[in-house]
């Protein structure tokens, strides 16, 4: 982790491995997505793996409604260089072949997945395979609303049945041998997801794969993430993070690193500050910002090179001169131009039409 105050101390958890990743112990708090194509689409789901993956996604998740979809998971995992993990609900054999078509990772959810003797075939075949189990708790389909589906419970009576459930199906896989596990607790509200989690982990030292489940659209979503995960992570709780958005599963990536960089627990892309603009401006700084957003985070040569950097765009002299100076480089606006300064010196004024090109350029040039 990195200096920033703002989260406390990482919880200490086991290591697991996944395909070359692993979730837990010192190791970097990883980010992952699902697919949302088709898994029986071969090619669908590759073209969007290969597009997580671009935009740094570590893990990438599938879903396996049925046994074609398990069936295609041999070719999905050979075109794709990251770890697959396949999301299994309802019936244990979709699981068994999973393992054997080379999935890196099973997702079962101890709400469906079936009583000890179907968790014990998908234990028998994930331990042969070294293959681990996440243990996947969501709120919305707890063992426990099948005989209580309106339960009148407060928020700490939902925590706890989410965390009697993961801790009920960890012991059992610890009593079938197996340890290579991580939880995750999931509501679609912050407080029952965030109590559930702090809760199990005073129990357990299982790593946790942290968000907030069907958080919404991009923005009413991405903020109910960002507060929900933030909140667990300045616990220091996670060890893995997804961002669930009814959006493009690429802007899914880029909110989890955009948490995990205002941390300062992972760096992606540059730190681009630009300002809110007011009747002062008089130049186009959101067109430059989104353009500049645009080509850095399509091109994974630009994101690596712009990591750790400061970029300030600011549309007026107020604040723009001084932003630009505390950046590793940017420009402050003025009438359709702009002073260009580098490490807190004035360089150059460049037209507005020149910003975006002499961002790229600068950023192509760094070391």
């Amino acid at each position: 982790m990195s200096g920033c105050a703002c989260h406390g101390k990482p919880r200490k958890t086991r290591k697991v491995r996944v395909g070359r990743f692993s979730i837990g112990g010192t190791s970097p708090i990883s980010v992952q997505s699902m697919c949302n194509t088709d898994t029986r689409d071969v090619k669908a789901t590759v073209d969007q793996a290969r597009r997580l993956e671009a935009a740094g996604c570590e893990l990438v998740r599938v879903a396996v409604p049925d046994m074609q979809a398990a069936q295609a998971l041999g070719r999905i995992k050979g075109a794709i260089g990251i770890p697959l993990v396949a999301d299994i609900h309802f019936d244990w054999r979709l699981a068994v072949e999973a393992v054997r078509q080379g999935a890196d990772k099973i997702r079962i959810n101890p709400g469906n997945i079936g009583e000890k003797d179907k968790v014990r075939e998908v234990v028998k075949a994930c331990k042969a395979a070294g293959v681990p189990i996440r243990v996947g708790v969501n709120a919305g389909s707890l063992r426990a609303l099948r005989d209580n589906p309106n339960p009148r419970w407060q928020p700490h009576d939902w925590a706890k049945q989410m965390v009697k459930e993961a801790l009920g199906e960890v012991k059992l896989l610890e009593s079938l041998g197996f340890r290579d596990i991580v939880v995750s607790l999931k509501a679609d509200d912050i407080e029952r997801t965030v109590m559930a989690n702090a809760l199990f982990a005073m129990k357990s030292d299982v790593p946790l794969h942290i968000g907030v489940t069907e958080a919404g659209s991009f923005l009413a979503g991405t903020v109910k993430s960002s507060l929900g995960i933030g909140l667990l992570l300045s616990q220091g709780l996670g060890d893995t993070v997804r961002v669930s958005l009814t959006e493009d599963p690429v802007m899914q990536v880029r909110a989890a690193y955009e948490i995990l960089k205002a941390l300062g627990l992972r760096q992606y892309g540059p730190d681009l500050v630009s300002c809110p603009t007011c009747g002062r401006c008089q130049v186009n700084v959101g067109k430059v910002v989104r353009e500049l957003e645009e080509r850095i985070y399509s091109d994974p040569g630009l994101l690596k090179k712009s990591e750790g950097m400061k970029i300030a765009v600011m549309g007026c002299p107020v604040n723009g001169p001084g932003e630009a100076r505390s950046a590793d480089f940017g420009v402050a606006g003025g009438k359709g131009r702009g002073i260009w300064i580098e490490k807190g010196k004035q360089i150059k004024v460049i037209k507005e039409s020149e910003w975006v090109n002499e961002v790229i350029r600068k950023i192509r040039g760094s070391k």
